[in-house]
């Protein structure tokens, strides 16, 4: 490696609102975040999904009320 074009690499502790805290290899000595690997709903598996109907479907739907008879 070049001397003196790399940033220099902590051992930082990583605070999560949780309470979890661990350590990594970063440029900064702490980093405080909302959400971690142990609370965040992606990792937990407690992910709400949405259905989410598509343009054509809402179109379709919008048409069925407006037909004449």
């Amino acid at each position: 490696m070049k001397k003196k074009i790399h940033p220099q690499l902590f051992l930082a502790r990583i605070r999560c609102a949780c309470g979890n805290e661990y350590e990594i290899p970063a440029t900064k000595k702490e980093i405080i975040v909302e959400a971690c690997r142990n609370c965040s709903p992606v990792f937990t598996g407690k992910e709400e999904t949405k259905v989410v109907m598509g343009q054509v479907e809402k179109f379709l739907k919008r048409q069925k009320g407006t037909k004449k008879k």
